[in-house]
């Protein structure tokens, strides 16, 4: 791709960089579609993070910012306005610049977790789910989920003040959607996803019974270690 003086600055922010995938799926796209813009690997650790913020938005040609780890949950006091599952997920991994210099924050990781959902062709409106796990991950899932119209949601987590939190925000963010904690048994619901770390290493704990699963429920897990982690093994074998 070719950087010229019209090219748009997307700052990827965290730290390490080296797990960093963004600038290798954007940036070919980017050269793809024509688009003048590319991501840029920045490694910033979590002291310097507000000054390199405000410092990257003061640039005439920054277009927005990807944030990962550390500064996810952080970033959300240093912005001017974020959309209700960003608040409600407590976290955010977009920033753009608004036509008036404000800071804007969202969260998409649940999104597209929502979108994966449908192009596998199941629709979350109308549907009831079940969230183990109320950490950065579970939280954005079950804030798209409510976004999406499904409801009720349960959410779970090993620590109840977790839980508590996020559906407090939930009820708060979304009107209508019933939300529970307390309890990680899936039976009864549409969708069953597994948010939590469990999973990530061979041998480990199931987040859940999975003998308790319905044969009709839809079952995701977000651990990436395999294509088929022990969880999803387990739903299969029920069907």
């Amino acid at each position: 791709m070719q950087i010229d003086g019209r090219t748009e600055l997307i700052a990827h922010l965290g730290h390490p960089t080296e797990s960093f995938r963004a600038p290798l799926i954007y940036n070919p796209y980017f050269a793809s579609a024509g688009i003048n813009a590319v991501v840029v690997p920045m490694g910033c650790r979590r002291e310097a993070f507000p000054d390199v913020l405000r410092a990257f938005f003061a640039l005439e040609n920054a277009r927005g910012a990807l944030i990962t780890m550390p500064h996810k949950v952080s970033v959300l006091s240093l912005l001017d306005r974020v959309s209700t599952v960003a608040a409600v997920a407590g976290a955010c991994n977009a920033v753009r610049r608004a036509a008036d210099g404000r800071l804007v924050g969202d969260m998409f990781d649940g999104e597209g977790f929502v979108r994966a959902l449908r192009r596998n062709g199941f629709e979350p409106r109308g549907t009831s789910a079940l969230v183990v796990g109320c950490g950065g991950v579970g939280s954005p899932i079950a804030a798209s989920l409510a976004a999406a119209g499904t409801t009720p949601i349960a959410v779970f987590d090993a620590d109840p003040a977790a839980a508590e939190g996020l559906a407090g925000r939930l009820r708060a963010g979304f009107d209508g959607v019933a939300v529970s904690t307390g309890s990680n048994d899936p039976a009864g619901f549409d969708l069953v996803a597994n948010a939590t770390p469990l999973g990530m290493h061979a041998g480990e704990p199931l987040p859940l019974d999975a003998s308790r699963l319905e044969r009709r429920s839809w079952v995701a897990d977000v651990i990436l270690r395999t294509e088929a982690t022990d969880f999803l093994v387990a739903a299969r074998m029920r069907g």
